[in-house]
């Protein structure tokens, strides 16, 4: 199966990781090519493109798993911060405690 792999973000240089995960999405999505960005800069061009202000970035470690994500915002501090995965797993527990709609 799929295994994580190290790749270089040709904008900035910085390694990341392309996870088994999205590996298996590109794989089902039948996309050849691996990415070539990495997160923060995947996200810049979003926000770029979308007309939003990319000065509001962050970088933050998730409050569950501790791997450095970037958000679009400056946290306060009052709320915990968490990456796309986490976020996504969260949502998904609390459809499931609700009876799969999510409020």
């Amino acid at each position: 199966m799929f295994q994580d792999k190290t790749l270089k973000c040709r904008d900035c240089s910085a390694d990341f990781t392309f996870t088994s995960g999205e590996q298996e999405f590109f794989a089902s999505k039948r996309l050849s090519n691996e990415p070539k960005k990495c997160q923060t800069c995947r996200l810049a061009v979003r926000m770029l493109k979308a007309g939003k202000d990319t000065q509001t970035m962050s970088r933050v470690n998730c409050a569950d798993c501790g791997a450095m994500t970037v958000v679009p915002f400056v946290p306060t501090g009052v709320a915990p911060v968490h990456c796309n995965q986490c976020m996504r797993s969260e949502k998904n527990e609390h459809k499931l405690k609700k009876g799969g709609i999510y409020s």
